[in-house]
């Protein structure tokens, strides 16, 4: 059995303060593809940043996450009932579920089984749907190479051998699932640069940096930033594509 990854249970905090928002046209989409909407498995939730969103189409949500820290930063919402659990261990009954997701987190789960616990509490009609998000963009070349550079070469080598899987889209996992064809979908925030250096300092290579170096990178970063962003309070856009796969739970004839 492969042990729970846990890159995130010290920057929960951050983590529920500083990232990204899902676009409210993802969870529509994946709504009106289930039959059905009466429970959604969202599997490795951390602070319940897709949890909330989908308790807006389905009558309930179970979210789980192995992190006891992510789940204590949750966002609490009358249909959604959290719970610590790793992916492997849904708690839930064979069949009942009519949506499980996994939002930015695929990469750190024991594949094999978490898939044959996604099939076993899919009911009929049953869906899996999974994205990921890579490095930002603020659409002006300038603030885009320093970013770039930031993750790729300063805090590049700090990042998890997961992280490549992240930079694929997830095509190069295996996706044992009757895979649709899905609109794009991207993320957009208008984020001033302390909310997007708070975002910077939520990364787990960051963090992983900041322990071996005993060193803060993102300073340098703020000092480059600060050139080109403006006032502080100025408010710049910045987009991430959301690379998504769905499928369809297999029949058992098939």
């Amino acid at each position: 059995m492969a042990s729970f990854k846990d890159h995130f249970s010290a920057l929960a905090a951050q983590y529920a303060a500083f990232r990204p928002t899902y676009p409210c046209g993802l969870f529509a989409y994946l709504a009106g593809l289930c039959a059905e909407h009466r429970l959604v498995w969202d599997c490795a939730c951390g602070n319940g940043q897709a949890s909330v969103p989908l308790a807006q189409h389905f009558q309930r949500v179970v979210a789980s996450d192995a992190s006891a820290q992510q789940i204590a930063a949750a966002t609490a919402h009358p249909r959604i009932s959290y719970r610590v659990a790793p992916e492997t261990q849904s708690g839930l009954e064979t069949g009942s579920v009519d949506l499980v997701t996994v939002a930015q987190a695929l990469h750190w789960l024991d594949l094999e089984r978490f898939y044959a616990e996604a099939a076993r509490v899919l009911g009929p009609g049953g869906w899996l749907a999974v994205w990921t998000y890579g490095v930002p963009r603020a659409r002006e070349p300038d603030i885009d190479a320093v970013i770039g550079r930031f993750a790729s070469e300063t805090v590049g080598p700090y990042w998890p051998p997961e992280r490549a899987l992240v930079d694929s889209g997830y095509r190069t996992l295996p996706f044992p699932f009757a895979e649709e064809v899905t609109p794009p979908f991207h993320m957009e925030q208008r984020w001033t640069l302390p909310h997007f250096l708070g975002y910077a300092r939520s990364w787990s290579a960051t963090a992983r940096y900041v322990a071996e170096k005993e060193l803060d990178p993102v300073l340098a970063l703020e000092e480059e930033l600060q050139r080109m962003w403006g006032l502080p309070e100025s408010e710049r856009a910045i987009i991430w594509p959301l690379s998504l796969r769905v499928g369809a739970r297999a029949s058992p004839n098939a």
